[in-house]
């Protein structure tokens, strides 16, 4: 008789890495934790200037449910930091290089949200998670998820029995 498999059978063993391995892993979830709210509002403006929208502070405010001050407050840590530029009466506008971090992150975000999709994941949580999980997936993770869906990840987790 076939033993299901539990995840104590197939999870790796619960034991400390190394030093260098422990820290570095510590180090890039502070990296990414200080580019999380740049990169989330280079992508929302990106995205509201490619629908053809203005993006202005009340509707970057609306749409990240926080204040107009805290939105003022990061545009001009975004300006000061190259990444937009604002021109009065007309709203907020990318630099060059803050529509290259978009780009980036809208790359890793529409990656990261198939994978949760292929996973089964409904639509409205692969939506959520991948807008957390976007800002910490490392490159080789991310590469082995676009392998996986390449290699048709969806219909390989449609295959499998339910638990």
């Amino acid at each position: 008789m076939e033993r299901k498999r539990r995840l104590r059978d197939i999870a790796p063993k619960e034991t400390l890495p190394d030093v260098e391995t422990h820290s570095e892993g510590f180090r890039a979830n502070r990296e990414a934790r200080r580019n999380v709210l740049v990169e989330d509002y280079v992508e929302l403006i990106s995205d509201l200037l490619s629908e053809g929208q203005e993006a202005r502070q009340v509707d970057i405010a609306g749409r990240l449910g926080v204040s107009q001050p805290t939105v003022a407050k990061m545009l001009a840590r975004l300006a000061t930091e190259g990444y937009v530029t604002q021109k009065p009466y007309r709203g907020v506008f990318l630099t060059p290089a803050g529509q290259e971090m978009a780009d980036r992150a809208r790359h890793r975000h529409r990656i990261v949200e198939a994978f949760l999709l292929a996973l089964g994941v409904s639509e409205e949580n692969a939506r959520v998670d991948a807008e957390g999980v976007e800002h910490y997936v490392g490159s080789e993770t991310l590469t082995l998820f676009e392998k996986a869906l390449r290699g048709n990840l969806k219909q390989f987790m449609q295959a499998l029995p339910d638990a």
